[in-house]
């Protein structure tokens, strides 16, 4: 399996940063990821890899999971999450990504999600799960 490219050592203080502070539904998802309670894979959080930190990354399956919160629905952001996520992809690297709202709202839908594309290699959203951007239907 392909290895990632080790993160810069400058961002060490601000990994740790991040790991202290990790917003709601990262510590939701961390605590279900942690200490291989999934299917006994080992995850990393706020991990360095090349010019990026990823929320978790777990190296035995060559998988970065992203949490995006509001910030990650502006065009610009989009574009910059693009573009991380084509490096993170030249690496042998699958991203898979989930809005908080999924992660709060829907944990065991989120892990059943996670699941199903760790074990088919998938990493296309879920038809179940709302994308980035778009408005919960009423």
């Amino acid at each position: 399996m392909p290895r990632a490219t080790k993160g810069q050592a400058s961002y060490l203080n601000l990994k740790r940063r991040l790991r202290s502070n990790m917003t709601g539904p990262e510590t939701r998802l961390w605590f279900r990821l942690r200490a291989r309670q999934f299917q006994g894979l080992k995850f990393r959080r706020q991990h360095g890899i090349g010019p990026y930190i990823v929320d978790f990354y777990c190296p035995e399956q060559s998988l970065v999971i992203e949490v995006d919160g509001d910030s990650h629905a502006g065009a610009e952001q989009i574009v910059q999450d693009r573009e991380r996520e084509k490096y993170l992809q030249s690496r042998g690297l699958r991203v898979i990504r989930y809005i908080n709202d999924d992660v709060v709202k829907n944990l065991d839908g989120v892990l059943e999600d996670l699941s199903a594309k760790v074990s088919s290699g998938s990493t296309s959203p879920s038809p179940s799960l709302r994308r980035r951007g778009e408005k919960a239907e009423s």
